[in-house]
């Protein structure tokens, strides 16, 4: 089997189990999203260099009792402040010429607040007024599908600018800027169309922070398997590598979303 009819069945799969669970049930949604977690702590202790067993018992303790816990605004600002500070220290390490392996701290400190967290984050995007919401969760892997596709359908037609060429030599700013483009309009499509509210305003915004911080968090992912000397994170999906290669970008931009919509609430 070739490679590209590979990565045809293996994404096939996974955007099928993806929308199957996450329109069924909150409780599904939660499910998938835990073995999710698992391999993904798995693949990156795998990557940094930390016990196995200690991250997926940390995971799979905090990830449990989160289920159990009520909403609480000021937890959930906390862990999500946490999560932000994090991904811009992330943002400085991308930045930085850092080429060695982490410190011990610095590799749980990210294990918390880069994977096992947002994934909490991520089981609280869909919920509002009206309760569980998965056309908020649909409309936000479509923006990052959407960027991802037209980054990489622009870049490779008229991209002629590194974007940021020592980290990912393949990213351009042409195909960045065309990403952006096409994720505004589908925002707009999503606001009108799916989530059927006149606010299209507020999928704009999310079209712009997925735009911005998916793709930020693609090459942290890519700083990090540098680092580890590794093409991909894992090879549990026949060509597109780990889940951590494709839950990069919503792990990331998840605590800026969430932000968002909070900062929203309050305005409103």
């Amino acid at each position: 089997m070739n490679e590209t009819l590979q990565r045809a069945i293996s994404g096939t799969v996974y955007v099928a189990l993806l929308l199957a669970c996450i329109l069924h049930s909150s409780f599904t949604f939660y499910i998938l999203f835990g073995i999710f977690l698992i391999l993904t702590i798995h693949e990156f202790s795998k990557l940094v260099k930390i016990n196995k067993w200690t991250s997926l018992l940390l995971g799979i303790i905090i990830y449990s009792w989160a289920y159990q816990t009520q909403f609480n605004p000021i937890l959930d600002a906390c862990i999500t402040l946490f999560c932000i500070s994090i991904a811009l220290k992330l943002i400085a390490f991308l930045f930085s010429n850092q080429k060695t392996n982490l410190y011990s701290y610095e590799k749980w400190m990210y294990l918390l607040g880069y994977i096992i967290l947002p994934f909490l984050i991520l089981n609280k995007i869909p919920l509002g007024i009206k309760g569980y919401n998965p056309k908020i969760l649909i409309g936000i892997f479509i923006l990052i599908w959407t960027n991802d596709t037209f980054a990489f359908i622009v870049g490779k037609s008229i991209g002629k600018h590194k974007l940021f060429e020592r980290i990912s030599p393949k990213k351009t700013i042409e195909g960045f800027l065309g990403g952006l483009i096409f994720s505004i309009l589908t925002g707009i499509v999503i606001a009108k169309f799916i989530i059927e509210t006149s606010n299209t305003h507020i999928w704009i915004g999310i079209a712009v922070l997925v735009s911005i911080f998916a793709t930020l968090g693609d090459l942290i992912q890519s700083k990090f398997k540098r680092i580890a000397g590794v093409k991909d994170s894992g090879t549990i999906m026949p060509g597109h590598g780990g889940i951590l290669d494709r839950l990069d970008s919503i792990i990331f931009v998840a605590p800026f979303i969430y932000l968002f919509y909070q900062i929203l609430n309050y305005v409103s």
